[in-house]
């Protein structure tokens, strides 16, 4: 229709508009303005610049995984792609499976190559760093080994179990003056990079506040913290480290300024006995009636779907039979109702931080799909972002500019998980190690151990229900 037969049909829902709470004046001079009249709404690009992944060193460093799981097979690939810059030199690991195929990645010799990490330790310092990419109940005993033998550490987060331990390791590495990089890999994505430097440089004025969210997605949550390794916070950590110890890290670095206070609630709801379906067995594969339509089946997650099939060391992940089989047999095939879970499914904090500026932070179970959401507040502009773009509004002018960077298109990135941050944080570490300077870090320890405790106190809140202030 033509504008004059539009604006005529829009008067007659005007009273109806009014019911609903439309603001007729406003829709139709914005539907009526010509676009010489309409406020600039180009979206030019934010562009920041992304660094090359190959670290800046004249020399390789040499380095021993422990732990050859899918953390340390990540750290491992960097190597592989950037020989002259990183060496894998020894493993441990007591699975025999993912130590020979580490030994084999990296051309190990026998003699490096143990099961058990206590071995690795028996020796003679042979490599500058270890990577520790073992459970969470394994990282403060070898990393404060390592540091006491001179080692530098990259070390998977959380990086201990207590805030205790976390300070202890601060200490360790303080007292033997060692690189330790946490692996807090969103500080070294892209995306968070350019979203930090657009608060830095003051494009939405002063910071006000921040949203943000993560969505774990309702298949991951059943793997790794219902059915999986991390479902008993007493013998891991709690969720709010072991899955969003990230995002408390990515909250404070943003905000460049001491958390004061913080506030948690947050409950296990769903994955409880009383929630499971009437004749629901113990097992997914024990012929469950409800397997056909339950969101949470282990046969539709891992046979029909083909997700987290990395915990099951498989030669072929084609093979159904060898999953079935896994299924039937571990504790990945449970009914998720019937767990010994005790993982909070919902998690939501309040932070106030030094100035008065104040952050919320949500993690969710019941999401189709993964990755952060992010929405800042300036007193100028505002900023929301998806996980992989983000647009950035201005006030006055009622422009928009959008960072947006397929990581398929920056090539070597491409093959690096978290939006590049993992092989960006090993190339950071590597440089690091090299000069033997942490401020090559952006995650240095002292940063990472303080967003660590604002995690302890955020679960420590949870538990009291009451407000944890943060010395």
């Amino acid at each position: 229709m033509n504008r004059k037969e539009f604006l005529k049909r829009l008067g007659m829902l005007t009273v109806g508009a009014s019911i609903i709470g439309v603001d007729v004046n406003a829709m139709t001079a914005e539907t009526s303005a010509t676009p010489a009249a309409k406020p600039n709404r180009t979206h030019p690009d934010l562009d920041f610049p992304v660094r090359p992944l190959k670290a800046q060193t004249d020399h390789p460093i040499t380095a021993i995984i422990i732990g050859a799981g899918s953390r340390g097979t990540t750290y491992g690939k960097y190597a592989s792609q950037f020989p002259d810059t990183m060496k894998i030199v020894g493993v441990a690991d007591t699975n025999n499976f993912r130590k020979s195929r580490t030994r084999k990645a990296h051309n190990i010799p026998a003699e490096n190559c143990f099961g058990d990490f206590h071995d690795v330790f028996a020796r003679e310092k042979f490599a500058d760093a270890v990577i520790i990419a073992t459970p969470d109940n394994l990282h403060f005993e070898p990393c404060m080994k390592a540091l006491e033998m001179g080692y530098n550490v990259l070390l998977e987060k959380p990086a201990a179990q207590t805030e205790k331990e976390c300070k202890a390791i601060l200490a360790q590495a303080k007292k033997y003056n060692r690189i330790v990089a946490i692996c807090h890999v969103l500080r070294y994505a892209p995306y968070f990079i350019a979203m930090r430097q657009a608060v830095q440089s003051g494009l939405i004025g002063d910071l006000v506040s921040i949203q943000h969210m993560e969505p774990i997605q309702y298949a991951h949550m059943a793997h790794s913290y219902v059915r999986g390794k991390w479902r008993d916070s007493k013998k891991t950590t709690p969720i709010i480290l072991a899955k969003s110890c990230h995002d408390l890290d990515i909250i404070r670095w943003i905000v460049d300024r001491p958390c004061l206070q913080i506030s948690a609630e947050g409950t296990l709801m769903h994955f409880r006995p009383e929630n499971a379906p009437a004749g629901a067995p113990a097992r997914c594969t024990d012929g469950c009636p409800h397997e056909a339509s339950c969101p949470y089946s282990a046969i539709d997650i891992y046979v029909r779907r083909k997700r987290h099939l990395g915990v099951f060391d498989l030669p072929d992940r084609k093979d159904e039979q060898a999953i079935m089989e896994k299924i039937r047999t571990t504790e990945y095939g449970r009914c998720v109702y019937k767990c010994d879970n005790n993982q909070p499914d919902h998690y939501v904090t309040t932070m106030l931080f030094e100035g008065g500026i104040t952050a919320s932070f949500t993690m969710d179970a019941f999401t189709p799909w993964g990755g952060r959401r992010t929405r800042i507040m300036g007193t100028t502009g505002f900023i929301e972002g998806d996980g992989k773009q983000f647009t950035l509004y201005e006030f006055r002018t009622s422009k928009k500019k959008v960072w947006h960077k397929d990581i398929k298109e920056l090539g070597e990135y491409k093959h690096a998980g978290h939006g590049g941050g993992d092989h960006a944080l090993a190339r950071d570490f590597v440089e690091a190690v090299a000069a033997q300077d942490p401020t090559k870090l952006s995650s240095t320890i002292d940063a990472s151990i303080e967003s660590h405790v604002i995690g302890f106190k955020a679960e420590k809140s949870r538990i009291s229900m009451k407000k944890v202030k943060i010395d």
